[in-house]
């Protein structure tokens, strides 16, 4: 059915959702990445990715800014290799991770040669994941990650640090306990690993602002609560110290606050979630909250656009399965945000993203 036919039956709404095949163009080397995506992600959850990308691309370009958030274990299955080089391109401009997320881009740099892979996970038996367990090696679906030569490694690091902030009357955020790590050269990376391949790393040195939501869900974040806990399990023998030292996640937000507040005067911000949960759900709510909890009503520069990769379905209430609708009742976005739900693999989708936002 020709266009102009189609106009005659269907209402002017439902012909704004619909969009037209376009004669086939050759405007670049089709042998790039980029173009390559662009001749065939042409229909469905790769149609929506293609999509999303342009969008971010233009976004970008016209000086818009990006916030990427980090669900699950994206660190330890490399993420940093597309993540670092975008942050290393100025298309990054704060990061909201998980603190499993944030850490295991440490445990990668220090212990890349250390990891290993399970493609057949699935058939493993409990008495063979107990097997694991007790060999140190913490099973990430089809990764492992080596605990000794990771965790282990920089615990003593921190801890030091931890002890000097207390002495020193300090607090600081998780991150910035993280990130002398690489300023003071405490750490080395594996002989094996490709530093360029770690996006804390990237971050460091680009000075990219990080946030991380409920940083005590992490392996890090056990540890430093087991240093601060002073109950009646505790070894008189056991260094303890004040959990003050460690800022929270209130302060996080206040950070998001004049964050978001000043760095949305000149530029539109999108938001770029790679799965759900905490460190989507926690950044993006900064808008409502200015809006409504500090009264700023009229000031605040909606999010410009809202891009959720996942494989969470919508249901019972999760989150991180919502869809961008959902989000605009609480104000969290607006009706003219765009939104694209991508309902896939991280691991798969991303990088195609990325590879258009790079022009790779």
């Amino acid at each position: 059915m020709k266009k102009q036919e189609m106009q005659k039956k269907l209402s002017p709404g439902l012909m704004d959702f619909i969009e037209f095949e376009q004669g086939a163009k050759r405007t670049r080397d089709t042998r790039s990445v980029a173009a390559y995506a662009e001749k065939t992600l042409k229909h469905t959850n790769a149609g929506a990715t293609l999509q999303a990308a342009l969008w971010l691309k233009e976004h970008l370009k016209r000086g818009g800014k990006m916030v990427v958030t980090m669900a699950g274990a994206l660190s330890s299955f490399q993420i940093g290799i597309t993540l670092a080089e975008m942050i290393r391109k100025n298309k990054v401009h704060l990061i909201s991770a998980t603190g499993a997320n944030h850490e295991e881009s440490y445990y990668r740099f220090v212990a890349h040669s250390h990891y290993a892979y399970i493609p057949r996970y699935t058939e493993l038996t409990p008495k063979q994941e107990a097997e694991l367990r007790d060999a140190g090696l913490r099973r990430i679906t089809d990764t492992f990650l080596p605990e000794d030569e990771s965790v282990r490694i920089m615990e003593p690091h921190l801890v030091k640090m931890w002890q000097k902030a207390q002495k020193d009357h300090k607090r600081y955020f998780p991150h910035e306990y993280f990130r002398r790590l690489f300023s003071e050269k405490l750490i080395k990376p594996d002989p094996a690993a490709n530093p360029d391949d770690c996006w804390a790393y990237a971050a460091y040195k680009k000075n990219v602002p990080i946030v991380i939501p409920g940083f005590e869900d992490s392996t890090m974040g056990n540890i430093f609560s087991s240093y601060t806990y002073g109950g009646q399990h505790k070894s008189k023998s056991d260094l303890t110290l004040d959990q003050s030292i460690m800022k929270t996640g209130l302060e996080y937000f206040h950070f998001l606050y004049d964050w978001y507040m000043e760095s949305s005067k000149k530029s539109p911000i999108a938001f770029l979630q790679l799965g759900g949960g905490i460190a989507a759900d926690f950044p993006i709510c900064v808008v409502p909250s200015l809006k409504h909890d500090l009264r700023l009503h009229g000031k605040v520069r909606d999010w410009a656009g809202f891009i959720e990769i996942g494989s969470s379905p919508m249901s019972y209430g999760s989150y991180s399965g919502a869809g961008g609708k959902e989000k605009i009742t609480w104000d969290k976005l607006s009706p003219k945000s765009y939104y694209q739900i991508i309902q896939s693999d991280v691991n798969l989708v991303f990088p195609w993203i990325a590879a258009v936002l790079l022009d790779l």
